[in-house]
């Protein structure tokens, strides 16, 4: 029953009567959601589809228990809102210079009282402080495109030298960038785990923050993001208020390495004599099939070579706040995945995505493991700007 057959099994009984009941719950709410089923399918049932329309009916109708339900009142009342991430930053930076963090993680004592937060506190990156990129900036030399861009929420509070650097390269590759500094959470996490109406309403205030723009693409550096964003126009079919209005605004959504490889390359770029194993984010490889382009900017790159990952279709564990949810089987997962990466001997693993970051990294830590951490985004910045190889190098999770 945790095959996706077996779950359009349950699915199907749900839909001829069938109480939520418990373990059919349990069996929902262990899909990853990395949409691997959906390429895979030789039908192509729409399994996205269902898993996510019965996650909506399980927020309504199933009773949680309430251990469940503060869990995730709590993820949901932080991590979709960008402001309050960011209000962690300054306990965390502490936590983690003063050493308290290191002697926490040797002494055992989180995992064996708390694992929830024996997950949080191994999946947080190390911080780095970078200035907010200004609401709008320029491009170098004549202006190909006018590019609306998602700074995200986790990106945004962990990750903002990604957010620097693909402003960088957008700029550089002849785009404009704006970027207004109201915008909020994209609605990602919410739909994928059953919030519909939480996950509407977050579209909707981001559809009128950037809607009279003048965009011409709206840019996304996080695969799970896109994938949702992709799909505004089914999350808002049934409002007659906005369901066009999503609909226009989905048709410019892009990743970034889509719309770059769709604009062309300018830029010039400068060698990165580096080996990198480039990990396909589940949200991105099967649910956008965004797969070749990343590639392709990558081995551009005079110098770069770009090595494979074993059993690169399967999930790493993250899959949005599934590894936070089920810190087991995600663990399990995650150090699969690393033993992938850490066997191809590469120095700079490679993805644009996140939450696959923080999970990859904190596998490889827990072999024992080193490798350097890198979004799509930093690897075209540093050539762009001729950094060298030790931009990336340092970079560690």
């Amino acid at each position: 029953m945790d095959s996706p057959r077996g779950r359009i099994h349950l699915i199907a009984q749900g839909l001829e009567g069938e109480p939520l009941s418990d373990s059919m719950v349990s069996h929902v709410d262990r899909c990853l959601g990395c949409m691997a089923c959906v390429t895979a399918c030789p039908s192509g049932v729409r399994y996205d589809r269902l898993i996510e329309d019965t996650r909506a009916q399980v927020e309504r109708r199933h009773p949680r228990s309430a251990r469940d339900r503060m869990l995730r009142g709590a993820i949901f009342a932080v991590f979709p809102y960008p402001r309050r991430l960011r209000l962690l930053r300054g306990p965390l930076w502490a936590y983690q210079k003063t050493g308290l963090q290191k002697l926490v993680s040797r002494s055992g004592l989180l995992e064996r009282l708390a694992p929830t937060l024996a997950t949080l506190d191994a999946l947080a990156p190390q911080l780095r402080g970078v200035p907010r990129p200004p609401p709008r900036v320029t491009a170098h030399g004549p202006r190909r495109a006018v590019v609306g861009m998602l700074t995200g929420c986790v990106q945004s509070a962990f990750f903002p030298d990604v957010n620097s650097a693909t402003v960088r390269v957008l700029a550089a590759e002849g785009c404009d960038v704006v970027i207004p500094s109201g915008q909020g959470c994209c609605g990602a996490l919410s739909v994928h785990n059953g919030r519909r109406a939480e996950a509407e309403r977050f579209a909707r205030r981001l559809i009128d923050t950037f809607e009279r723009s003048g965009m011409d693409y709206f840019v996304v550096n996080a695969a799970g993001c896109g994938s949702s964003l992709k799909e505004y126009g089914e999350l808002l079919a049934d409002d007659p208020a906005y369901a066009r209005r999503a609909a226009a605004f989905a048709a410019r959504v892009r990743d970034l390495a889509e719309l770059l490889v769709e604009l062309g390359p300018v830029a010039e770029r400068h060698p990165l004599p580096v080996t990198v194993a480039y990990h396909d984010a589940c949200h991105l490889g099967h649910a956008q099939g965004v797969r070749t382009q990343p590639r392709a900017l990558l081995r551009g790159i005079p110098g770069l070579e770009v090595r494979e990952i074993a059993e690169a279709e399967i999930c790493c564990g993250s899959a949005g706040v599934w590894n936070v949810l089920n810190p087991e089987p995600a663990a399990e997962l995650g150090d699969r995945k690393a033993a992938a990466v850490l066997e191809t001997g590469a120095s700079v693993l490679v993805t644009a995505n996140p939450g696959c970051l923080m999970q990859v990294a904190s596998a490889v830590r827990r072999r024992g493991g080193a490798i350097a951490l890198a979004h799509t985004a930093q690897v075209l910045d540093a050539s762009i700007r001729g950094l060298g190889v030790a931009a990336l190098t340092d970079r560690r999770g």
